[in-house]
């Protein structure tokens, strides 16, 4: 059964946003993707639904976990990277390991490729082109507690 990991849909630009970066929202075309998005997850259904702490990622989530209602656990270990990559690569991995099947997550730009990076190396094959957009979802195929496969669904329209 697949893992899910979800990059979270389109939020304000960074530079615009006066606040605390964790703070910033999901602009109106990215709440039209968390909507997508939580009509193609929910067909899954998903066990649990997991987020970094920043609010575009909880909102790109909540539809989803509205609709199964379930809570979405923050996890900091799905938070931007930063510059701590080594260490928040090996936390962040543990938690991939330790998640049950149809878990649904939602991180960044930064650490849903350093993941797939990994398990590439780690001899993961990934079918199809790469999908790297805001609302992005990998769906990442476990054997044996090893992640074996994995494919890319492209970002939902944001019109």
């Amino acid at each position: 059964m697949p893992l899910y990991l979800v990059r979270h849909a389109k939020a304000g630009s960074r530079s615009d946003f006066d606040g605390n970066d964790i703070d910033r929202p999901l602009t109106v075309a990215g709440h039209k993707q968390a909507l997508d998005l939580c009509r193609r997850l929910a067909a899954v259904s998903p066990s649990v639904v997991v987020s970094s702490p920043y609010l575009r990622c909880v909102q790109t989530i909540e539809p989803l976990a509205l609709a199964l209602d379930v809570h979405v656990t923050i996890d900091e270990r799905l938070a931007e990277f930063g510059s701590d990559r080594v260490e928040a690569d090996a936390v962040l991995l543990d938690l991939l390991y330790d998640l049950p099947d149809r878990a649904v997550m939602c991180s960044h730009g930064d650490v849903i490729p350093a993941i797939i990076e990994h398990f590439v190396a780690a001899g993961m094959r990934v079918d199809g082109a790469p999908q790297w957009g805001k609302g992005s979802v990998w769906v990442l195929e476990r054997v044996d507690g090893r992640f074996v496969e994995a494919r890319a669904w492209p970002p939902p329209h944001d019109d």
